[in-house]
């Protein structure tokens, strides 16, 4: 089979590579140049092309770099921008994910002839009668199939995981084994296009206008304090919303209002809520069936939340939960199962 692996310069697609050439395929690397500004954080930075190209070298495989640079400004970075412009809390490595390494890199695989893509994520893809099941990589604790919900059977049926059979201690094991440049390279943890020297504020107030916002007490309409900008707060902050009472009690972020400039606070007990609106829900195989038992996994790395499904992407869980921040990825599983995900709304 041939396959075009997606090397990020990290181990765990060095990995997959090296896997996938062991096992007989035809393997070909390549790396998408995605992010045409300053990064320090990994992904995007021009040693990670290069760490994918010695790899490759090590690996005696071809690799290539895919300038994908428009495609990522238009369908990650853009809409990130424009998110926090309305007071929501996007996930560009979901976006990513979507529209660059599950689309655009497979259209490049099918004009280059590949008959499938892999990457390293850690998940698995499971043949099941004729379907295609994405499920929880071995490794729990670094588990990311919450960050590829969005896969539905057509491309499933033309992925690869290779190393979502293993423990991040196996892979690095496997990489340093073979002599890979990127066996203890850490791994990449932020949005590559954020700098940690500018942060999110630098990034966004280069791009749209950052305006200050008033914290509201919930109970009592009191202005408390100010921010100095609306569009940075993120449901469920606690930092910066100061205290109550003489107990010191914290407050947490629990609206934000971008068009009036202010930001609803109150105490953790106001953040439970016993339901969830999921709005453009994508399924891996079949939709739920209303009344379905699911687990809600609601960030990257969160403890699943029990509950039901109840249909046209309304969740109620057992017991209440803190709320997700709009714009939040929202996963269900059932056991290791993915269903499918969407937004919350």
């Amino acid at each position: 089979m041939r396959v075009l692996v997606a090397m990020s310069g990290g181990v765990d697609s060095s990995v997959a590579a090296a896997l996938l050439r062991e096992a007989g395929h035809d393997v070909v690397g390549a790396t998408m140049k995605l992010w045409g500004g300053d990064s320090d954080s990994g992904c995007c930075s021009v040693a990670d092309v290069e760490d994918a190209r010695r790899v490759a070298q090590q690996l005696g495989i071809s690799h290539h770099v895919f300038n994908f640079t428009d495609d990522f400004d238009r369908h990650v970075v853009d809409p990130y921008v424009a998110d926090h412009a309305h007071g929501r809390t996007p996930n560009p490595c979901v976006s990513c994910n979507r529209h660059l390494k599950f689309d655009r890199f497979l259209h490049r695989a099918d004009q280059l002839g590949f008959d499938a893509i892999a990457t390293g994520h850690h998940a698995r893809v499971i043949p099941d009668g004729g379907r295609w099941r994405l499920v929880r990589g071995a490794d729990r604790a670094k588990d990311q199939s919450y960050v590829l919900h969005m896969l539905g059977q057509a491309q499933l049926a033309r992925t690869l995981l290779p190393v979502g059979d293993y423990a991040k201690s196996e892979v690095r094991a496997l990489a340093a084994t073979l002599g890979l440049r990127t066996a203890a390279k850490p791994d990449s943890q932020d949005v590559c296009f954020i700098t940690r020297t500018g942060g999110r504020e630098a990034f966004l107030g280069q791009r749209i206008p950052l305006h200050p916002a008033r914290l509201i007490d919930r109970e009592t309409g009191q202005e408390l304090g100010k921010l100095p900008a609306v569009e940075l707060v993120t449901v469920g902050q606690r930092r910066g919303m100061g205290e109550v009472g003489t107990g010191g009690e914290r407050r947490y972020a629990l609206q934000v209002d971008v068009a009036a400039g202010t930001v609803t606070v109150g105490s953790a007990a106001d953040l439970l809520d016993p339901a969830l609106h999921v709005c453009d829900l994508t399924w891996v195989d079949r939709p739920a069936a209303p009344g379905s038992a699911v687990e809600v996994q609601m960030s990257a790395h969160g403890r699943p939340a029990g509950g039901s499904y109840l249909g046209d992407g309304e969740v109620v869980f057992a017991e209440p939960q803190r709320r997700v921040a709009p714009g939040q990825s929202v996963v269900l599983y059932q056991g290791d199962d993915v269903l499918g995900g969407g937004i919350a709304a």
